[in-house]
């Protein structure tokens, strides 16, 4: 697929593990290195630019993909002027979903080693699957996901911690994975939410680094599409969010604002459903994964059949491959044992504008969304990072 203009690949053009340029995961490492944690690297050289800084504030803003951001531009002057001056793209990792990408970013490691493996995955050795942005204390998050955070690093070297969210993720099973060690305040809304990190910000005596995080754009944009009314509106919201952070910002401070991943419209032209064709569901025991990327728990021996009939189904829609091919291709990084189980017997990581549907068996909103992400498309992998001083 032919690159943009400058360079940049595609939308839809499929990006490897080896895509050039830094990793969502390497955030919180370089902004620990810039606060003197010991043994902290600095993968995304931000030491220079951030020289004599302080306290560091990171807001991961939900669905704002690199590729959204001229999109979001007229609506939100304050990120498009930080675009054009102080941005850069980093892959967020695969499956390019909320819950992976957030305990990546959390954790500082990829997929693999941190094992929250995609939005919903099955526990090893049930017929469960979890959900990981509903779960409570089941599996325990500290046996699930058992790679200490960045923030319990910090935490450890002295540095004051905290994490603004909404109220209601507070000590859920997601949180804990992946930002154990701060201290976490809820908030509701924009507005809200640089308060809180402003107010953090200020209240540390010594290194301070605050996480937060802003889901309605991602929201809308799952509900309504990529640049609808609604997303608009809270691209607009967003920016005043930035905004407030970055004139409240003091003069040892810095703001790195990041995303979790881009999102693509899905035309309902290209929307095949597991749950209508006996196709799809011969041979298969459990599916987890979402809409852009299925992971299908198989029955015994029914690898090769399943493979075979959702290639023919899906075609040039999708790629169907084997668990130990997806493994093999690098993206999950080093995958231990007790966390391979959580991958799907078989991966089908769909192309271009497609996806695929369970009408029945997943909840009812989720077939009737615009807007999905997860797979391996420039516009879904590639988010930014803009660097602002105080």
């Amino acid at each position: 697929m032919t690159a943009e203009p400058g360079g940049r690949p595609a939308p839809l053009e499929i990006l490897g593990p080896d895509h050039g340029g830094g990793r969502l995961a390497e955030v919180l490492p370089s902004a620990l290195a810039v606060l003197g944690v010991p043994g902290s690297t600095d993968p995304l050289g931000l030491r220079p630019a951030l020289a004599g800084v302080r306290r560091i504030a990171v807001l991961l803003v939900d669905g704002l993909g690199w590729y959204q951001l001229p999109t979001a531009a007229p609506y939100a002057p304050t990120l498009a002027g930080l675009a054009a001056t102080v941005a850069r793209p980093l892959i967020a990792g695969f499956p390019s979903t909320t819950p992976t990408s957030l305990v990546s970013l959390g954790t500082g490691v990829a997929p693999g080693a941190h094992g929250v493996l995609g939005f919903t995955v099955r526990v090893p050795g049930t017929d469960r699957v979890l959900t990981h942005t509903d779960w409570a204390a089941d599996p325990s998050p500290l046996r699930w996901q058992p790679v200490p955070t960045q923030l319990e690093r910090a935490r450890a070297a002295g540095v004051t911690t905290t994490v603004v969210s909404r109220p209601e993720f507070g000590g859920t099973g997601l949180t804990v994975a992946a930002n154990r060690g701060g201290d976490f305040r809820g908030a509701v809304g924009g507005d809200a939410v640089a308060t809180a990190m402003l107010a953090a910000l200020a209240a540390g005596t010594g290194p301070t680094l605050v996480s937060g995080y802003h889901a309605d754009l991602d929201r809308h944009g799952h509900l309504s599409g990529v640049d609808s009314a609604l997303w608009r509106v809270a691209a607009t919201e967003v920016d005043a969010l930035v905004a407030r952070l970055v004139d409240g910002l003091p003069p040892d401070a810095a703001l790195l604002v990041t995303a979790d991943h881009g999102q693509l419209d899905i035309p309902a032209a290209h929307r095949f459903d597991l749950d209508i064709d006996p196709r799809l569901r011969a041979g298969v025991r459990l599916v987890a994964g979402e809409a852009r990327v299925r992971y299908l728990h198989v029955e015994p021996g029914a690898v090769d059949d399943v493979r075979a009939a959702w290639s023919e189904v899906l075609g040039a829609a999708a790629r169907v491959r084997t668990r130990d091919e997806v493994v093999a291709t690098g993206w999950f990084g080093p995958v231990p044992e007790e966390h391979l189980g959580r991958i799907g017997d078989v991966v089908v990581i769909c192309n271009d504008t497609y996806a695929v549907m369970a009408s029945r068996t997943e909840r009812p909103m989720a077939s009737k969304l615009v807007a999905y992400h997860g797979s391996d498309t420039a516009a879904e992998l590639t988010v930014p990072l803009l660097v602002v001083r105080g």
